[in-house]
């Protein structure tokens, strides 16, 4: 593998998120011996290898902060959410918040610096790409530049502190700094407000960017729309200062593209924002709406959302679990969240897949921990994505051309609107996606895009649920579409092939 082929992206890449404190603490414990990230076993790497990944975001990284690690045990919400988790929890348990940053230096207990490095070589070695956080919108209290850089910061007066000491704290250096938030929620305790709008800042957000991707393959960007220009000024007005005439994140990423030109850069991202993130050069965007329309809504609403630009659509990153959000199988009762994972496989754009989501882990884990209980694994989820994992790489699926398809009813059966479908097509390639997305059985005519399927007979493998339908018209494809009936939550994932004597007769032909 080149250097260049290292750094570079697929268009469409598949993520897993894996907790890096956590991970490496039960390899300890299932190896008897320190595992850090530099002696990884071989095996460990393969085994993430053979799942079928472009890369590995190792979460949490970074220095964990002492200040940080004090503030969690000393907020009783914290300890209590960790109590919930660990029956037998103790205050060592607490390593305190991966986006709690006291340095961007990769702490010690992980291995450092070279540590990192041997892991990045081990995963490059087996064609994965290293994904590492980037936290734009605020340090720990005891990050360095607190009191050597306090410009950096958005600043209070001691009033600000005497009337609302949730929201502000007083640095080493006596100045007053506000403390991280965003506009809709109480200040975070463990954090310190750096301001968008300084010049000062910004270059040195771009050194730190650069340091960064000289480790990496990419960073995914906590709170990215945060730190727009609308946003800020709503959120901090006269404190932060008169707007820049640049948006932050179109000078930040330019100037890390200029020496790393194919670094990936993916926005956390929500309140509609994803569309003007993408536009300051994020590659890739949270797709939250199409979550909570899985999450909360019917096949109509997700269709809907199906129905974006492509240039759009092909930019966000799309899931149903990461270390935000509730675990999946606590979400989406087991059968919807085998379709929810059907829809976000097997549509454009990126995406990620989370630590034990293929096991049916229910445990939503605290950031703060360094540990977690053991759960039973659910063997059927297991299979489901290692088998879907597996279909979307031999077909090709996320290299091709994808269209939503139309699915038609009758007069006197509507159950086609709880129908989702659409294909994919890669050169000679064709794969057929049908998902029953509510709670009946439900019927339709999937109408194909391809005009070029008559005359000849043609087969439908529908690999994952391991059923041929064979001798089917072609005629009758390209004019009526295909006939479904799919029950409860059922899908299809089907290749479509010449009949085998359609196949001889183009060898003879050839």
């Amino acid at each position: 593998m080149t250097a260049e082929a290292k750094k570079t992206w697929p268009r469409r890449p598949i993520i897993y998120e894996i907790n890096t404190w956590v991970w490496l603490n039960e390899l300890s414990q299932r190896y008897d011996c320190p595992i850090e990230l530099g002696n990884v076993p071989a095996e460990e790497w393969d085994r993430l290898a053979r799942q079928g990944f472009d890369g590995i975001w190792l979460m949490g990284v970074w220095e964990r902060s002492p200040a940080g690690r004090a503030i969690s045990l000393s907020t009783p919400a914290i300890v209590e959410e960790c109590r919930r988790t660990l029956p037998d929890f103790s205050p060592e348990d607490v390593s305190g918040s991966p986006y709690c940053i006291h340095g961007y230096a990769v702490d010690a207990h992980l291995g450092g610096k070279a540590g990192l490095a041997a892991a990045r070589q081990a995963l490059a070695a087996r064609k994965l790409r290293l994904l590492l956080d980037f936290v734009p919108n605020h340090v720990a209290p005891d990050h360095p530049w607190v009191t050597e850089h306090s410009d950096y910061f958005v600043q209070g007066s001691q009033e600000d502190l005497a009337k609302d000491p949730a929201s502000f704290l007083r640095a080493a250096d006596g100045a007053v700094l506000a403390r991280g938030r965003d506009p809709y929620f109480p200040a975070w305790p463990d954090t310190v407000q750096l301001n968008a709008f300084s010049q000062g800042l910004r270059k040195a957000v771009v050194s730190t960017l650069q340091e960064i991707a000289a480790q990496c393959d990419g960073v995914r960007c906590d709170m990215a729309m945060l730190l727009l220009n609308s946003v800020f000024s709503r959120t901090w007005k006269e404190r932060a200062g008169a707007v820049p005439g640049s948006e932050y994140w179109r000078d930040v990423i330019g100037e890390v593209r200029r020496q790393f030109p194919a670094f990936l850069f993916i926005a956390e991202a929500y309140w509609d924002l994803e569309w003007e993130l993408q536009q300051q050069g994020f590659n890739f965007c949270y797709d939250k709406r199409l979550y909570d329309r899985l999450a909360h809504e019917g096949a109509g609403s997700v269709r809907g959302h199906l129905t974006a630009d492509m240039r759009y659509q092909d930019r966000l990153i799309r899931f149903l679990e990461n270390h935000d959000e509730p675990r999946c199988a606590t979400t989406f009762p087991e059968a919807k969240g085998r379709a929810a994972a059907m829809v976000i496989m097997t549509t454009p754009g990126a995406k990620l897949l989370h630590e034990e989501q293929f096991d049916g882990a229910r445990v939503k884990l605290s950031v703060h921990l360094d540990r977690r209980p053991p759960e039973p694994v659910n063997l059927e989820t297991r299979v489901f994505y290692r088998d879907l994992l597996r279909l979307v790489r031999e077909q090709q699926l996320l290299a091709g051309e994808w269209q939503l398809c139309d699915c038609q009813g009758w007069p006197d059966n509507r159950s086609n609107l709880n129908l989702l479908a659409w294909c994919w097509q890669k050169g000679e390639s064709h794969s057929i996606i049908v998902i029953n997305y509510s709670d009946w059985a439900s019927q339709g005519m999937v109408r194909l895009p391809w005009r070029d399927l008559s005359p000849g007979v043609w087969k439908l493998s529908d690999d994952i649920n391991r059923q041929i339908y064979d001798g089917r018209d072609g005629n009758a494809l390209s004019t009526s579409g295909l006939y479904v009936s799919l029950p409860p939550w059922g899908y299809h994932f089907m290749r479509l092939e010449p009949a085998d004597a359609m196949v001889e007769d183009r060898r003879a032909a050839a």
